[in-house]
């Protein structure tokens, strides 16, 4: 009598226990990126930017460009930088940028 309160027990612990590790885990990163662009877009063809997850195995920037493409770029190309602090300092009117 003992036995099948200890198994369902022993079932609804290892149930709880991993309805809670799935919980804290969240959702995972909505865009990652495997491939990416390696040619330089104008600046006047980007629109906007977003930074891709950390939970991402590359790190990339997400860039949207006037006809809603997303496009992947790796944020250690020199071009990519100079568009980034571009970008940036468009977003915010009357302030330059130091860099």
């Amino acid at each position: 009598m003992a036995a099948p309160r200890l198994t369902l027990a022993v079932v609804v612990l290892m149930l709880a226990v991993v309805a809670l590790t799935e919980g804290m885990r969240g959702a995972g990163p909505k865009r990652c990126c495997s491939r990416f662009n390696e040619r330089e877009v104008k600046r006047d063809r980007v629109v906007s930017y977003t930074k891709t997850s950390q939970r991402c195995s590359n790190p990339a920037f997400l860039l949207k460009t006037v006809t809603r493409r997303s496009l992947c770029v790796r944020p250690s190309a020199v071009w990519v930088k100079d568009l980034i602090i571009y970008l940036d300092a468009k977003s915010v009117p009357g302030k330059t940028s130091n860099l």
